[in-house]
Order: C-alpha cells, then structure tokens, then sequence
C-alpha cells in the first residue's frame, strides 16, 4: 500500500511529493497537464502587496522555507530555478516616495523595503521619480522547475499521465483504491481543476485568468526586476517575461487580444525601446475570494485530502501549505485556522449530504 496518491502535479503536486519523499513514504502522482498556472506562471515572489504597501500574509516564515525548499530541489536535480535578484517598483509621484518611506518605517515591512532610494537609470526606462527596492524577492523558473520534477518522477515510475476517473475511486476505511493503486491518502492538488472533483468541488474556489507576454528586447539589458503598473522579469537571452492581467469572468485558458492590448500599453509606456512578442501565455489561477489558501481534510472521509487554492502567490505558498498538509496528516499538527478548509461552514456541513 502507498502512503500517498498525489492527483496534480503543479507547484502545490510538487511541493507536497517531495516533502513526502524526503520523509520516506511512498507516493504516485497522476497528471493529465490540463491545468497550466503553475506553468505559465511568473514565478515571482514578494513579500510585499506593493499596491497597498502591506505585508504578504506570513511573508517571513514562507521565504525562510522557499530559500530552503527550492535550493534542495536544484541540487537533488542539477538545475538552476531559484533567481533571488533585485525588484524595483518604479515611482511615479513624490507621494509615493513619501507612502514608500512610511511603509518602510512599519516593524512588519521595515525588513522588506529598502530606506535607501534606487537613483540608477536604466537605459530606455524613464524614472524621474527612481526607485524603491523590495528585499528577499526573485522568481522561480516555474517551467524549468515543473519540466525538470516531473522528469524525476517519471523516470522514477511515480508519475502516472492520464486523466484522473473519479468513478474509480473506491474510498475504506484504511485508505482509498484507485484502479489497482492502493494508498492510505490520496491528495487533491488539482488547482482549477477542482471544479470536476465531486469532493471538494463546493469550496469556494473562483478561479481568475491571468495572460503573460515573453518578449525579446535586445537593446533594454535589464538584469532587475522592474513593478510599476505591471512587472518585466529578465529571463535571459534578452527575454522577458511581462505581466500580469486579471480577469475574473473567462475561465478559460486561451490568450486573448484585449489582455495583450492592455499588456503591450503598459509595456510601451514603461519601456522604450523596441521589442518583439514571442509567445503570449494564458491560465486560470487558483484564487479564493479570502484570499487564503483551501487546505485540510474531507469532512466525511478522513483519507481525502486537499491542497489548493494558493491564487498569485503559488510559488511562495506551495512549499509551507505542503509541510503544513504533511504536518497535519502525519504529525497530527493542527493547520493554521486560515487555510483550513473547516473554515468554510457550508462545506463543511454540505459534505455530509452531497458527494
């Protein structure tokens, strides 16, 4: 019998296989590929709501794990993910500097924005107001990193690549059989997806769309990430990729030309300088109007599990919502009252008659 069936192999799927693995259980992950958020995803992380000036949520204690997490992975794979480099959010008035230096003054942000402004002027980026940097922010390749654990899994025979059935899910009292699959715990780390699994289909996952453009610029040799009404993240090679929309109506995953409008016009009131448009990238996030993630246990079958809902902020939240799922399942340590899905009364109450 395996200890884990994983359904779902984006950042959270990942995420929750290798702190499975490092613990020495035993596990099969199964991924059809359709959902692609964590794929085309930016991959940034930032401890800081740069819209607000506020603190991410647990910002401290989800860096400390993503510096570990992501550094154990790149050298039990051989691969380079984890990029920690400067994030300047440009300013656009005096005020803002001003709102800058007041945010920095708080307890909660002073370790996380710099009191020191950016004067350095980039070639073909206006900045007559400079900028402010975002400590302990980078991104990760998201691509290299899901292209790169998958590959470990398959080779390794833990990856199944089919669609998973529902409808041969047999669920007891000692765990669940899938097909001729035994396991004591099956994960749901489906994103999206979630709105096919009859279990935790009625969590109140919404879903919002988010376009990116990759782009090359070879005269712009910008080696920082710069925010300003969107973010360009230098990927190498004289590409970047250039983000981000939010659409809370489609659900689909097919780019569209009003996002890349809205893109390219931020882009070009940002950057001046030319550049071509080398791929233009769509996908749903996995977003929840509290904006927590959606963790925890089926109410009525201890076995099923869920580990969803980590919206924008997937890289920076899959390592510590995973360890805290382990924690909670293995260690019987209790989840945090904001990401447990006991939160969520009409679920909750819900499970017991609908399936």
């Amino acid at each position: 019998m395996l200890d884990y069936i994983i359904v779902g192999s984006g950042l959270a799927g990942i995420a929750f296989s290798e702190f499975a693995i490092n613990k020495e259980k035993s596990i099969l992950v199964i991924n059809n590929q359709s959902q692609n958020s964590s794929r085309i995803a930016a991959g940034l992380y930032n401890p800081v709501i740069l819209k607000r000036f506020s603190e991410v949520w647990e910002a401290s204690d989800q860096l400390d794990l993503l510096k570990e997490f992501y550094s154990s992975i790149e050298q039990k794979l051989n691969v380079k993910v984890d990029y920690r480099i400067p994030l300047l959010r440009k300013f656009y008035s005096v005020e803002e500097q001003n709102n800058w230096f007041a945010a920095s003054d708080k307890p909660n942000l002073s370790k996380f924005l710099s009191t020191s402004l950016v004067t350095k002027k980039f070639d073909y980026i206006a900045s007559p107001f400079n900028f402010g940097e975002v400590l302990h922010a980078g991104y990760v390749d998201t691509s290299l990193l899901l292209d790169a654990y998958n590959g470990y899994l398959k080779s390794n025979q833990l990856l199944l690549e089919e669609t998973f059935d529902y409808n041969d899910l047999i669920i007891n009292d000692d765990g669940v059989l899938y097909k001729n699959h035994k396991a004591k715990n099956i994960i749901f780390a489906e994103g999206f997806g979630i709105h096919s699994n009859p279990f935790f289909n009625q969590l109140p996952l919404d879903g919002t769309k988010g376009e990116l453009l990759l782009v090359k610029a070879s005269n712009l040799n910008l080696e920082v990430i710069v925010n300003s009404s969107i973010f360009i993240i230098p990927m190498g090679n004289d590409l970047y990729k250039v983000g981000s929309t939010y659409n809370w109506q489609d659900k689909t995953n097919v780019p569209t030309e009003e996002a890349k409008k809205e893109l390219l016009d931020n882009l070009k009131d940002l950057i001046h300088c030319d550049f071509e448009i080398i791929e233009h990238f769509a996908g749903v996030r996995p977003t929840v109007k509290d904006r927590r993630p959606l963790v925890g246990t089926h109410p009525k079958y201890k076995n099923l599990h869920v580990l969803n809902g980590l919206g924008t902020r997937g890289v920076m939240l899959a390592p510590a919502m995973a360890k805290s799922l382990f924690d909670y399942i293995e260690k019987q340590i209790p989840l945090d009252k904001h990401i447990d899905i006991s939160r969520i009364k009409n679920f909750v109450s819900n499970s017991y008659h609908n399936e």
